[in-house]
């Protein structure tokens, strides 16, 4: 089986090799196409694949090109993990949002738009690129905003893409351990966009555990998401919100704790970074991958005033076993359950057919099902159609490239409040971003 890797100079592309050369299955992943945009990367990420490989037998091999059609050739399975603008971009949409008050986090709010708006033109380019040479390919979408991509991709591929994400499955782990049970054996009542949903229950046995939770105020302010946002706000919510609800529930908070510290998410990643490839190596990738961790949502955790993260906690979801795991299903029709991002089809009444929610879902070898879930309350359904609505507005802007679609998506984000200050943010970001111009 051949996997394809496009952003295959992207820094986390080692966790994907690193849970490859841990399946020794049959029908495992054989070969490995890195493609990138800069030979530079691709050439560090390469050579530290290499270190991995290194003594490990039948470990996949690996190529690399700078060619999209000679990496989509022959391939089973398409990881899509580009970053449109780099960090540099990055850097750039958080600086021009805070300037003018509001956030400017990566897949949300203001910051979200503006990369969403350079990377959905892209994305849907590669999609039609897949569709043409490799028709027969699953994408598994890694590209954020993630929910917004893997939608704009669909409208290609249909439920041929398939998006991913490590945060849900992060804070559903964290939770059945909390409770005392086995996350592996545990069903998880999680429901929303991606970066927008709750977890509304933990069945165990038949039986939801969540309310023994979030009945104990001690045991609910133990955990990373109990301490953002406080046992209080937790019982009062019966849900366990997503941790990046937290720019929306603490919004004034973060942005102002944003504004405060010495650099931006970005400016930190592009500098760490810039380090990291300038001597890529196996060991310091481990290193450099430790601090990213351990400084993960420092902003918000100083804003809610909890200070450095719990060791326990550093263990993400795990982006790279949920990609593995929802590639063994589909290929070799090992079923399971996994919180995905895909097409709502009738999973969500308040959305219509088309729309990328995430939830859990059956998978076997004819792709991801959603599963049935309660209806949202009031307050989580308008976030949801009101960010959903703006997702839309940046697909119709990047479609039409239409100014006044994108001034829409801005102005109406719950967390932008202003249309004067939409059409500021749209101006700077397209001064700022070259891959703008179409909306000039």
């Amino acid at each position: 089986m051949r996997l394809t890797i496009l952003g295959g100079g992207g820094f986390r592309v080692p966790l994907v090799y690193r849970a490859l050369l841990g399946d020794h299955a049959e029908g495992r992943v054989t070969g490995v196409t890195l493609y990138d945009v800069d030979a530079d990367r691709l050439g560090a990420i390469r050579g530290v694949l290499a270190e991995q490989a290194a003594g490990v037998p039948d470990a996949p091999v690996v190529t690399a090109t700078t060619d999209l059609d000679e990496a989509l050739r022959g391939a089973d399975f398409v990881f899509s993990a580009i970053r449109v603008g780099g960090l540099a971009g990055r850097a750039a949409d958080e600086r021009v949002a805070l300037a003018e008050g509001v956030l400017g986090q990566e897949t949300v709010g203001a910051g979200g738009i503006a990369y969403g708006l350079r990377t959905v033109p892209v994305a849907v380019a590669i999609a039609r690129r897949i569709a043409e040479v490799a028709p027969d390919a699953w994408v598994i979408n890694f590209t954020n905003p993630a929910g917004l991509v893997t939608e704009a991709m669909s409208r290609v591929l249909g439920d041929r893409v398939i998006g991913i994400c490590d945060s849900p499955v992060g804070l559903g782990r964290r939770v059945a351990r909390l409770l005392g049970a086995d996350p592996d054996e545990a069903w998880f009542d999680y429901v929303g966009l991606n970066h927008l949903g709750w977890l509304r229950g933990v069945r165990v046995a038949g039986r939801d555990e969540l309310p023994r939770l979030l009945a104990d105020p001690q045991a609910l302010g133990s955990f990373e998401e109990g301490k953002l946002f406080g046992a209080e706000w937790l019982r009062s919510l019966g849900a366990i919100p997503n941790e990046y609800l937290h720019y929306y529930y603490f919004n004034r908070e973060a942005v102002r704790a944003y504004r405060e510290a010495a650099r931006t998410r970005g400016a930190y990643l592009r500098e760490q970074q810039t380090a990291f490839y300038g001597s890529p190596s196996l060991e310091s990738w481990y290193a450099t991958l430790a601090e990213r961790e351990a400084t993960y949502m420092a902003a918000n955790r100083e804003a809610a005033g909890v200070g450095e993260r719990a060791e326990e906690d550093l263990e993400s979801g795990g982006y790279e076993k949920v990609a593995l795991a929802l590639m063994r299903a589909i290929a070799r029709d090992e079923r399971t359950t996994l919180i995905l991002n895909v097409r709502n089809r009738t999973t969500l009444s308040v959305l219509d057919v088309d729309a990328v929610i995430e939830v859990p879902c059956f998978v076997d070898a004819n792709g991801a099902h959603p599963v049935s879930v309660a209806p949202l309350p009031y307050h989580a359904a308008g976030l949801v159609t009101a960010v959903k609505a703006v997702e839309r507005e940046v697909m119709e802007a990047a479609e039409g490239a239409s100014r006044e679609a994108a001034v829409r998506a801005f102005a109406l984000h719950p967390l932008v409040d202003s249309v004067s200050v939409a059409r500021r943010l749209l101006d700077a970001y397209v001064a700022e971003h070259p891959g703008l111009g179409y909306l000039a």
